[in-house]
């Protein structure tokens, strides 16, 4: 395979990014190599500058549930340019979006979309802290947020690839109010509340975790966590910027029929274009400036070439048969992965709820940070490289989650099973 052009590229990059890279994961430090520059993508391929296709199971890291420049998505995008592409004022397209947004998750009654799943998270919990007059917050070992600086507390797949537990430059006292509990732990959450009574605004969950590759919730503990915060008068954050259309249809909220009191989203609403949002009870969320005396604000929030890609993303996947096609080409990647696995003797976990997935090179079964970090690295890496030779593009790193799209059919499926077997049987 030749890469001449990317190393090329990486090579100067360094000399002009921090570590070549505008995003840590990229750069491949957790599975070796060369990483790839990218020259396009269409459907479920990314092609690089060398002209090799890929398989792309990483997907923009989770928002192009449509694929790669779907015909639909592009012809939202490049008729709202022709409009302009910012207005710094309200447009129809901002009405439209956050309808269809609660037609699909109707526990939000009211929404603010804003530029990024990190501005989503630190103004849903600013907002919490408002509403409940109280400082603390709780999030959960291994579950990322985002980087505001109060979140980088045990933060997930890109600070634990990186062997960062926390970031330089964040502030003790920013952290200070920051509680960390144990995924899927009930017990850990209870002891927060009994050791600071009355002191917890929040707790933040990403319901089917996703940062330290895809954990789903053991029975009860979502439910837990609703019965605990209703108990304490603490708000229940879903971080839903990863899960949100690619779990369910309707998010994890709806999968596991659990209500937050504020949901988190990013990703998919922007159709692959840089949005997120927050929203959930009206009585909450009417605190939100200027309604209300809890300031956020961005120049970019709502933009027209990000509401019309959300727009067109989500009237995409509407449809009930477009998510059983999905689940159907999943179950057949379950499948083909665990076959060639067995006849190569590779011990193996799979996790996956929806259309988001990881491949663990571990026998434990994954329910929080612990279990996930006894998976081998070293062999994921040797994988992820087997595959990339095969013509398929993985999160380069044991601790991400895997997507796919509506456009990965049984024909790509079966492609990057034959690809698997390859990588297996050179082993």
């Amino acid at each position: 395979m030749n890469i001449t052009k990317s190393i090329s590229l990486f090579q100067e990059a360094q000399k002009l990014l921090p570590g070549g890279v505008d995003s840590p994961v990229r750069a491949f430090r957790a599975v070796g190599g060369q990483p790839l520059f990218i020259e396009c993508g269409k459907g479920p391929y990314l092609f690089d500058v060398d002209g090799n296709r890929y398989i792309d199971y990483v997907l923009s890291w989770g928002p192009l549930i449509t694929g790669h420049a779907h015909p639909n998505v592009v012809k939202a995008i490049q008729d709202a340019a022709v409009k302009g592409t910012s207005y710094g004022a309200p447009s129809p397209l901002e009405v439209d979006l956050a309808k269809r947004v609660m037609e699909f998750m109707p526990n939000i009654e009211m929404i603010r979309f804003v530029n990024s799943g990190t501005e989503a998270t630190m103004s849903a919990l600013r907002l919490a802290r408002a509403y409940t007059k109280r400082d603390k917050i709780i999030k959960f070992d291994g579950c990322y947020h985002g980087h505001a600086d109060m979140l980088l507390v045990q933060a997930g797949s890109g600070v634990i690839t990186l062997g960062l537990p926390d970031s330089p430059g964040v502030p003790k006292d920013t952290v200070k109010d920051t509680l960390v509990a144990d995924f899927n732990n009930l017990d850990s959450v209870e002891a927060l509340f009994r050791k600071y009574p009355e002191q917890i605004a929040a707790i933040i969950v990403e319901p089917v975790a996703g940062n330290m590759g895809v954990v789903p919730p053991l029975p009860g503990f979502l439910e837990g966590l609703r019965r605990i915060t209703e108990r304490e008068g603490a708000i229940l954050i879903f971080d839903e910027v990863m899960t949100g259309f690619r779990v369910h249809k309707g998010g994890a909220q709806a999968l596991y029929q659990v209500k937050p009191d504020l949901t988190t989203l990013g990703k998919v609403i922007g159709g692959g274009l840089p949005v997120g949002a927050y929203g959930g009870k009206k009585e909450i969320m009417q605190m939100v400036a200027p309604a209300g005396p809890m300031y956020q604000a961005g120049t970019l929030s709502g933009n027209p070439l990000a509401m019309s890609a959300g727009i067109a993303a989500l009237d995409l996947i509407q449809n009930q048969g477009v998510w059983d096609e999905m689940e159907a080409r999943s179950r057949q990647l379950d499948a083909g992965i665990e076959s060639a696995a067995k006849k190569a003797g590779v011990p193996i976990t799979q996790t996956r709820v929806g259309t988001m997935r990881t491949l663990f090179f571990s026998e434990t079964k994954p329910i929080d940070w612990n279990t996930v970090k006894l998976a081998d690295k070293v062999r994921f890496g040797k994988f992820f490289q087997k595959m990339l030779e095969n013509g398929v593009y993985l999160a380069p790193s044991q601790f991400e989650a895997g997507f796919i799209s509506i456009m990965h059919d049984g024909p790509v499926i079966d492609a990057t099973i034959a690809a698997v077997e390859q990588a297996f049987k050179t082993w």
